[in-house]
């Protein structure tokens, strides 16, 4: 329940987690073989006005259900900002009939379910098995009356959300842009962060969070919306019984006027603060999303940033001024912005960078486009939109979105009709309207120090922790508070006929024809990750990776762009310790396209020099990013003491090993590693099986290996004689992120399923887990904390991770420590383990309604030797699981006395 929550069908962007929520169409254009989003769908205002929507989508065993409210930071009075986020918390906390976390009924029902608040909205939404729709139905419609607020949870809650604030600040992308949307809209609640300030927060009062919560949680506020495999007249007769039994209150709704917000005079801020990059934010006013001149905006934005032949990737990153650089468009309801951004790099210059990006907008301003270059555009926005539309969360959210902030649910269909018209002249006049520099508000981060960081580390002697664990939640008193509604037998899981061969050269291949939409899926792995970098050096498997689409024998790196992009097929390559991965996705009908362009880049890569000179300035300022980055570097920081220098785990890249790198190296790590034997690909989604079978054999049949196989041995690794505790001092920041680690197991290990079920029952939820439970819920000290752990071909530790203020850093290790303790000592029971069970069986199957996780579940499973049938058999395994094994699991992998800890961040003294 964060406002980082993004839903994938909607351009929604998100300033580092929470300066910006908004809800820009980007993506929306259809092909006449796709029927428009608004197919189907059934609206029925009730009685009490309340709005709901139904869309049959009998794919999968599974529904979604989306409850969102006409409420958000732009109705919050003045000095209350981030109330409308801060009872999004609170809605978690219970109602007077079920006074217990809500979060822990939504995991006993086995849903995926969060929370997101924005300018314009606060929404609610699950995704679940479909025979438990009833149930979700009686939750909410519950705690959208009777919320229990108690004072207490509102302090607690109010340290977690404070925490949130203080985590955001972490980031000189978020500082900076807090400070530039100030200055865009200095008298609108637009221009202030939809969580809040800390000092707004900390003076919420609980008459206030009520009378807010009174004023817009009301069914004339609110919009329902069901979308998956359901029946409408019975969807709807549920949706009458629970939410149609609200009375519509008596007093009329008021709400803030939709009135533009005045955008403030052109101006240029500067922060000169810690962070190890300069950053360029660009940003102009523009009207609400119903404006005729969005469409014509959202093409403008897929020509600026949209792929490798996009303007500012060809004029900023090509050039080697920018590290990084992105546009977007925020469209909201009263009004919103154009934003253009980059990262400098090395030995570059804002001055330049903005420079060159006034350039491609007066180009576009002046210059009419080619024919080539809009089809381009739209090509993209169209593969997008029907790519991100395969979800049924995501129809039914893009449904909430377009009724919610329109008033008509088919607002997509509408706004991508008109994105089809959008010429070459509306773009040339969109420029001339918006981007004057009259409209320009310019903000830059200028790094003030980038000092080492500074680690301080020592032996913990343990000792009993002074403050209390509670008791974990029994999960019959959980049960006896869920809505009493006989749930039908839990669908199989099928896997359609997967088809798995390997060619004579050794490539594995997976094929799960889905003719459930248009488009395919493509996941693979190559045996080419960053654990052979223990073999060259640090940085090679990253460089080598982020290279191979930089031009082969016969295509040049733009020429290959230019192939992808002008159909819409997306390909990206990524190097991670366990190899390298492949994601593709394409309509259905460029499939071909897809696979021999990724024949073309495995077999025939160049890696010629200029490229790859570019690629490795912007991977130095990768590293100097992540040196800032308590999150990333404090897992570095705990992989590197964990592992010794002779593991693959242990070493990462430096700024000193990777300017060391040669073109030479990439060609010599190429040639080595990249090789059919090690590779699988997998293809999910509408293609003839027979066909693609043929054709893979025509592009990959001839790829032989040009060299033995390399080989990495792993040593065994044993916990530290006692636990070590590191502090990794980064300057300017305000939030510590704690990791607590320890040497785990690989996926063929017999206990890998009673791990899984550990985990779950440890951290695996936030707010159900019995840390989540205790160190967040109960005693407030973090707004996250969660357990997770790296099981493939090799072991990868078992890590509890949170986020903390630096006061209450020290407390929050070792209440964690003592709840680990706790539970070794006492064990999880045997109707805690009934219900993980549950929870992770019904989230499996939901999770595999959607096409992409299919995909990448058989890849994964086929990484580590498993069959295809473990896609079915998954659940079974979990059901064998004993509570002994479950026990033993954490008796074995997690000792408190035996641990690495590692707080990034701010100086914290930890003395348990």
């Amino acid at each position: 329940m964060t406002l980082g929550l993004v839903p994938p069908f909607v351009k929604i962007f998100l300033f580092i987690g929470l300066m910006l929520l908004s809800t820009s169409l980007a993506v929306i254009f259809p092909l006449h073989t796709v029927e428009g989003l608004g197919s189907g769908v059934i609206k029925t205002v009730l009685d009490n006005g309340l709005t709901v929507l139904i869309k049959e989508i009998p794919t999968a065993p599974v529904v979604s259900l989306q409850v969102w409210y006409r409420v958000g930071s732009r109705h919050e009075p003045k000095g209350e900002n981030g109330i409308a986020h801060q009872l999004e918390h609170l809605m978690f906390k219970g109602t007077k009939s079920r006074p217990v976390q809500f979060g822990q009924l939504f995991y006993a029902l086995g849903s995926s379910s969060n929370a997101f608040t924005s300018y314009d909205m606060t929404a609610y939404h699950h995704t679940v098995r479909a025979d438990h729709l009833e149930s979700l139905l009686i939750l909410e419609a519950d705690r959208l009356r009777n919320t229990l607020m108690t004072a207490d949870a509102l302090e607690s809650e109010k340290r977690v959300v404070i925490s949130e604030l203080q985590g955001y600040e972490n980031s000189p992308e978020y500082r900076l842009s807090r400070a530039v949307m100030a200055a865009l809209y200095p008298d609108h609640p637009y221009g202030l962060p939809v969580g809040g300030t800390a000092k707004d927060v900390a003076q919420f009062t609980l008459p206030a969070v009520k009378h807010f919560y009174h004023q817009y949680y009301r069914p004339d506020n609110a919009v329902v919306v069901i979308a998956g495999d359901v029946r409408p007249p019975r969807a709807l007769e549920l949706v009458k019984k629970t939410f149609g039994q609200i009375p519509r209150p008596t007093d009329p709704l008021k709400s803030p006027a939709l009135s533009p917000p005045r955008a403030g005079s052109s101006q240029r801020i500067r922060l000169t603060e810690p962070g190890s990059a300069p950053l360029l934010q660009l940003v102009v006013p523009i009207p609400a999303m119903t404006h005729p001149d969005q469409a014509a905006l959202e093409v403008l934005d897929m020509l600026l940033s949209g792929g490798r032949s996009s303007y500012l990737y060809q004029e900023l990153m090509e050039t080697g001024q920018a590290s990084s650089a992105y546009s977007y468009v925020a469209a909201l309801q009263a009004g919103g912005w154009f934003e253009i951004g980059a990262i400098a790099a090395p030995e570059q210059s804002l001055a330049t960078i903005e420079q060159t990006i006034g350039q491609i907008l007066s180009q576009l301003g002046q210059r009419p486009l080619t024919a080539g270059e809009l089809q381009r555009a739209k090509q993209q926005l169209k593969a997008n939109f029907i790519l991100r539309n395969r979800d049924i969360d995501a129809q039914a959210s893009q449904l909430a979105n377009d009724e919610t902030l329109t008033g008509d649910y088919r607002f997509s269909d509408r706004h991508l009709a008109a994105i089809e018209k959008v010429t070459a002249a509306d773009i040339q006049r969109v420029v001339q309207t918006y981007f004057g520099r009259d409209r320009w508000i310019v903000g830059e981060f200028i790094p003030s120090e980038f000092a080492d960081v500074e680690l301080s580390g020592r032996p913990s002697a343990q000792t009993t922790a002074h403050n209390l664990v509670g008791e974990p939640v029994d999960p019959q008193t959980i049960a006896a508070y869920l809505p009493q509604v006989t749930a039908e037998a839990a669908p199989e899981v099928k896997n359609n006929g997967v088809e798995t061969f390997t060619l004579p050269n050794g490539l594995r291949v997976l094929l799960l024809v889905d003719r459930s939409t248009p488009t395919v899926t493509l996941a693979g792995r190559i045996d080419a990750g960053t654990a052979y970098d223990l073999l060259t050096q640090p940085g090679v498997a990253n460089l080598t990776a982020a290279n191979l689409l930089n031009g082969t024998r016969h295509k040049t790196a733009l020429t290959l762009a230019q192939t992808l992009e002008d159909r819409g097929i997306s390909l990206e390559f990524s190097a991670f310790r366990d190899g390298v991965d492949i994601e593709g996705y394409a309509l259905a009908s460029e499939l071909p396209t897809l696979l021999q362009t990724l024949g073309e880049v495995l077999q025939e890569a160049t890696f010629p020099e200029a490229e790859f000179k570019l690629s490795q300035q912007r991977y130095l300022t990768a590293l100097g990013l992540e040196a800032d980055d308590p999150v990333r570097w404090g897992r570095r920081v705990l992989q590197e003491t964990l592992y010794p220098a002779n593991h693959p785990l242990h070493p990462f890249a430096t700024p000193d090993s990777v300017q060391a790198i040669q073109r030479q190296d990439l060609l010599n790590f190429y040639r080595a590693a990249y090789r059919p034997d090690h590779t699988i690909l997998t293809l999910v989604g509408d293609f003839d099986p027979v066909e693609v079978r043929s054709r893979l054999n025509e592009i990959f049949g001839s790829w032989q290996p040009q060299t033995a196989p390399l080989s990495l041995t792993f040593p065994v690794v044993s916990p530290p004689a006692q636990t070590l505790f590191k502090n990794a001092v980064i300057a300017g920041k305000s939030q510590a992120i704690t990791y607590l680690g320890a040497p785990g197991i690989d996926r063929r290990d017999p206990r890998f399923y009673a791990t899984m079920l550990m985990n779950h029952l440890l951290g695996g939820d936030t707010l159900a887990s019995r840390l989540g439970t205790e160190i967040r819920d109960r005693q407030g000290l973090t707004y996250g904390i969660h357990s997770f752990f790296s099981a493939s071909r090799q072991a990868g530790p078992f890590i509890i991770q949170l986020q903390t203020a630096p006061e209450d850093t020290a407390k929050a290790i070792q209440a964690t420590l003592q709840l680990l303790r706790e539970a070794r000592r006492q064990g999880f029971t045997a109707a805690e383990l009934d219900a993980a069970k549950r929870s992770l069986s019904h989230t499996y199957m939901v999770e595999l309604a959607n096409v992409d996780v299919v995909a990448r579940t058989l890849l994964g499973n086929a990484s580590v030797d498993l069959p295809p049938e473990e896609l079915q058999q998954f659940s079974d395994r979990l059901k064998a699981v004993t509570l002994d094994q479950v026990n033993q699991a954490l008796r074995d992998l997690i000792d408190p006395d035996h641990l690495v800890i590692v707080t990034a961040g701010p100086a914290v003294s930890f003395s348990p």
